[in-house]
């Protein structure tokens, strides 16, 4: 494999919803670049991309990964991204580290929910997009109506420079408006493509799509919007300059036609990503410098700065680090600061990842994308360089978990080795959380949903031969005040020799919701001693944690300490801790406490006839109906949702529309409990504790 300089680079992330068929896009891409020799198809198991044992058995892709296509002289850098809702965090890492995005649009279903979200952050990060009308040999499949869906959903920009021809069955290539010449396919997916003129039947409608293309591209640029009401055109030469400038700039979006299973439009689809998308040296990468944003070329000459975007755990090669050179030159055996932990790596074997293959390569240009194993500190969202240069790069934002299960082993002893693995997977998923319940003493295992978790059990098993069961979901309440109050917590105890003594007094008031927990210093003249102010915050850190109605944290409140006392001789931290923890509790009895349950935002797709008893339901499970869109024949519900009452939601879904519909749902804010709910809650926790207590009894 030879190493590429950075404009003969192009980085791309396919991204879209799930199904769309965006790893057998991959998989055709790459066969038809000659990059692997067979075409793998997602239905057997044999793509480059979807290389885990989950993915496989699922049919769905879990997980980001890495594979390159050399084509005309150009390295392409593929990531494939989930579009499943639970695991969409790592498609938004994906498009951190990509110059351009394809999106991957379903010629039947159109643009559905998660398309929606891609296309958003894509359009936060400003990254150009082609958009690949995919599966167009299938029944119902129909270019106009996706494009109809796009134009509603992302941007009335997404403009066709292909046209299909034929289309379900008789989809056999495509038109390619800009040369205006025809490009048709073998059937039997070898992908051997025949250039031609337009066929007469297509030849009025590719002239008037053409002219709205070159009105569009002309529109995007006022010389070429000139040069338009001059001569009534564009020559050959000035729409493909204008067309990928206004591609780069984001005021246009391409879109193309394919048919990823067949293997038909992936060769014009590679030339059109050269022709028209970025290279690295064609864009900045946002940095921050000594407090101070700024951009960093993607230039050889530049200080090394490294981005690392997803950390893989193999039980093997123990942990692989993925990365992006933003800028300089990364060779084999060098040694990198890690700006993030202030730790030296040295990059042992640098490599490219051709889905699970690993190629090690001597070194990579700006703007590429390599893995390396075993580092020892670094982890994702690090930034690696030049110990010299102050430029680092922004994290990556994780959702918080959603859904908790309860876990354990199905082998006694095994609690070691859940929590050594759950650790490596946390590093792998950073939207996943292992904590202990301070109450139950339960494992507590979160994610972004039940596939999220039933996925990283069997990750467990498979990787680590860890085996547990789950129990029933625990709904992550929380707890708070409604009222401002003044409380006292004093410790004393006397026993032979020094005794223990503290004494704190405070003041409890509410804060916004999302402001968690502030503790502010308020002693002044020295009735606490400065060195046991920080026990006395630990003491109402702890008892905070344990919760005051239900066992649940107390949040968005914030505690001053104004006043105290001490002994010369007995006081301690452990006594001021002590007395912070009662000063607690006391404030709690008179701060009106409450209990705050999370409420999600849900998007429920499905045919328009199941529209109303779908409202219906949601009304039931005390859901706020925020909207309804209609899409074609489909109907988009919005709605705010206790989390509590979305359960068992997929399984009503199901039923209810004959699997016809799908839902998206992510967490929006946290809300009280009506009272009527609270007690039975409360009711339940202490059930629960009591049923510990027994047992450890």
């Amino acid at each position: 494999m030879r190493v590429y300089d950075t404009p003969s680079l192009r980085n791309l992330a396919l991204v879209g919803h799930s199904g769309a068929g965006k790893t057998q896009l991959a998989s055709a891409m790459l066969f038809d670049a000659q990059a692997v020799t067979r075409f793998g198809q997602v239905d057997d198991g044999t793509t480059v991309t979807d290389f885990d044992e989950e993915e496989i058995a699922r049919k769905h892709t879990l997980s980001a990964s890495l594979a390159y296509a050399e084509w005309n002289k150009h390295k392409i850098n593929l990531i494939d991204t989930p579009g499943v809702a639970n695991f969409l965090s790592d498609a938004r890492a994906a498009l951190r580290v990509a110059d351009a995005a394809l999106v991957v649009v379903d010629a039947v279903a159109g643009v559905m929910v998660s398309t929606e979200k891609v296309w958003a952050v894509a359009e936060e990060l400003k990254l150009p997009r082609v958009v690949v009308i995919n599966r167009l040999d299938r029944d119902r499949a129909s270019a106009a109506r996706a494009i109809d869906s796009l134009h509603e959903a992302c941007s009335r920009t997404c403009i066709p420079i292909q046209l299909p021809i034929g289309e379900e069955k008789t989809f056999r290539g495509v038109v390619d408006l800009v040369g205006m010449r025809a490009y048709t396919f073998a059937p039997d997916g070898s992908g051997r493509m025949t250039e031609g003129d337009v066929p007469t039947d297509l030849a009025d409608a590719a002239r008037t799509a053409r002219e709205a293309l070159i009105e569009m591209v002309a529109e995007a640029d006022e010389s070429l919007m000139e040069k338009f009401f001059e001569a009534g055109t564009l020559t050959q030469e000035e729409l493909v300059a204008g067309l990928r400038t206004a591609t780069l700039a984001g005021r246009v979006f391409p879109v193309v036609c394919t048919s990823a299973t067949v293997n038909i439009g992936i060769q014009p689809l590679l030339d059109a990503a050269l022709a028209y998308l970025p290279s690295p040296a064609d864009r900045e990468v946002r940095t921050v410098a000594n407090g101070q944003e700024g951009g960093r070329a993607a230039s050889d000459t530049a200080p090394l700065a490294i981005f690392v975007w997803k950390t893989v755990a193999d039980p093997f090669a123990g942990r692989i680090t993925l990365f992006r050179v933003v800028s300089g030159v990364l060779k084999t055996d060098s040694t990198v600061h890690n700006k993030t932990r202030d730790t030296d790596e040295r990059m042992a074997h640098i490599m490219l990842l051709q889905g699970k293959t690993q190629t090690q390569v001597p070194e990579l240009h700006a703007g590429d994308l390599g893995a390396v194993a075993k580092l020892k500190d670094t982890l994702t969202s690090d930034t690696l360089g030049d110990k010299g240069d102050p430029a680092t790069f922004p994290p990556i934002r994780f959702p918080e978990p959603v859904l908790a299960y309860a876990i354990e082993p199905k082998t006694r002893g095994d609690e070691d080795k859940i929590s050594s693995s759950i650790h490596r997977l946390e590093e792998e998923d950073p939207t996943i959380h292992y904590s202990r319940d301070p109450q139950t003493k339960e494992l507590l295992l979160a994610g972004q949903g039940q596939l999220h978790i039933e996925v990283t059990v069997a990750k467990l098993k498979r990787r680590f031969g860890v085996e547990v069961n789950l129990k029933p979901p625990h709904i992550p309440y929380r707890e708070t005040i409604t009222a401002s109050t003044e409380a006292h917590g004093r410790h004393k105890k006397q026993t032979g020799g020094h005794g223990q003594f503290g004494d704190c007094k405070i003041r409890m008031e509410p804060l916004p919701r999302g402001s968690d927990f502030e503790f502010v210093d308020d002693i002044f003249g020295g009735s606490i001693p400065r060195q046991f102010i920080p026990a006395v915050e630990k003491g109402i850190q702890d008892a905070r944690q344990r919760g005051y109605l239900a066992g649940f944290p107390v949040v968005d409140f914030r505690v001053s300490l104004f006043d105290g006392s001490f002994h010369a001789v007995d006081s301690n931290e452990m006594s001021f801790k002590m007395a912070g923890s009662l000063a607690f509790k006391d404030g709690m009895s008179r701060a009106r406490p409450t209990i705050l349950e999370p409420v999600m935002d849900v998007e429920v797709y499905a045919p328009s006839d199941y529209a109303g008893d779908l409202m219906g339901d949601l009304n039931s499970r005390r859901g706020r109906i925020g909207g309804m869109d209609t899409r074609g024949a489909t109907t988009i519900i919005k709605a705010q949702v206790p989390m509590s009452e979305m359960l068992t939601y997929e399984q009503y879904l199901t039923s209810a529309t004959s699997a016809r519909g799908s839902y998206h749902m992510e967490f929006s804010h946290y809300d009280e409990v009506p009272s009527h709910l609270q007690s039975k809650i409360i009711a339940a926790a202490k059930a629960e504790r009591e049923g510990v207590e027994v047992e450890e009894g």
